[in-house]
């Protein structure tokens, strides 16, 4: 190559590695109030949005508490969940089946220009998932459900259906299933039937449910088998109300009129009724039942049936644990623009 050819090499080699947002390390400190100096103000900036998203709709709060869960179960808390897809990578985490039904994207952007539009390049993604999940936990238990999560976390630059797929609960998994699957994640017996808690709000599509559908009657209870029978009848994937208390009232009425009186006024409260409803076999998914079919699971569901603030206390634990779940060692990192997309 003649000498010249080379120095042009060199020079275009040095303007795209300006040109380049530069990526770090996953290796950051955590800590609380890691925006004190460089954002002040962010975290008030997030509670405002995700509190105006739930005036609007409260399902919309739920799906923030789904977020983190999909989030960081997959490559850690970094954002991934949030990528869409591209020609060069058309199948992202959210493609991927499991993912069915996740929602809140919307509020995530917004919460995301508005923090640009004050402290630009700063704050990352993945960061403001795990607020929002706070706020959105704490909001939707009116205040019960708190704590103060450490931030500093960087934005992924990978996302993967198949990694999706492999990392998360799957609805139709039995209790050794689920157990293996929370320990891989370093997480207890006792940490899988907390963070089972949050199917007390939310939506499942009865694709999700289909085994519910004819499990005999020492699973379900008959009625609410029926109410759910009819209700996937309805179309080809509909969603029902993960929390039988938040079901209609016309469709309780008809199928399992002796609920009636158990519905809610207020949707997705976020309370410990999650394991009433288990110990009387009127939940969702496979994989709620199955907590019943092993002792120490079993004991937790009981012991959270009676003691709601002692769930309160411990579902904030458990999400503070998870909101520290790492990116894959060697990984790379960076503060995305927009959280839909990597910043190359």
């Amino acid at each position: 190559m003649k000498v010249s050819a080379v120095v042009a090499v060199v020079v275009l080699c040095a303007a795209a590695a300006l040109l380049a947002p530069a990526a770090e390390g996953s290796t950051r400190k955590l800590k609380v109030g890691y925006y004190e100096k460089t954002c002040r103000g962010v975290e008030n900036v997030v509670k405002y949005h995700v509190a105006k998203a739930i005036k609007a709709n409260r399902r919309s709060g739920a799906a923030l508490v789904r977020l983190i869960f999909h989030d960081c179960f997959v490559r850690g808390c970094d954002g991934s969940v949030l990528l869409d897809p591209t020609p060069a990578n058309p199948h992202t985490e959210k493609t991927a089946p499991i993912n069915i039904g996740l929602a809140a994207f919307d509020v995530i952007d917004e919460i995301k220009a508005a923090v640009e539009d004050r402290c630009p390049g700063t704050v990352s993604c993945s960061d403001i998932v795990v607020y929002a999940a706070r706020d959105a936990s704490s909001i939707l238990s009116n205040g019960h459900v708190h704590f103060e999560p450490p931030a500093g976390r960087l934005d992924g630059v990978a996302s993967h259906a198949a990694e999706a797929q492999r990392d998360l609960p799957d609805s139709t998994f039995t209790v050794q299933e689920l157990i293996r699957n929370f320990r891989r994640k370093n997480f207890t017996i006792e940490e899988l039937v907390i963070l089972s808690g949050a199917h007390a709000i939310g939506v499942g599509h009865c694709s999700s449910l289909r085994a519910r559908l004819t499990a005999p009657a020492d699973q379900i209870v008959p009625a609410y088998r029926n109410l759910l029978a009819g209700k996937c009848a309805a179309g080809p994937n509909p969603v029902v109300p993960n929390n039988v208390r938040d079901e209609n009232p016309a469709a309780v009425a008809a199928a399992f009129p002796s609920f009636l009186k158990k519905l809610r006024k207020v949707n997705d409260f976020l309370d410990n009724s999650y394991y009433h409803n288990n110990l009387a076999r009127i939940v969702t998914f496979n994989s709620d039942w199955q907590l019943l079919t092993e002792k120490e699971s079993l004991g937790h569901v009981k012991e959270y049936a009676e003691n709601g603030t002692l769930w309160d206390e411990d579902f904030s634990d458990a999400l503070v644990k998870l909101s520290k779940l790492p990116m894959p060692h060697g990984s790379q990192g960076q503060i995305r623009k927009h959280c839909r997309f990597v910043n190359y």
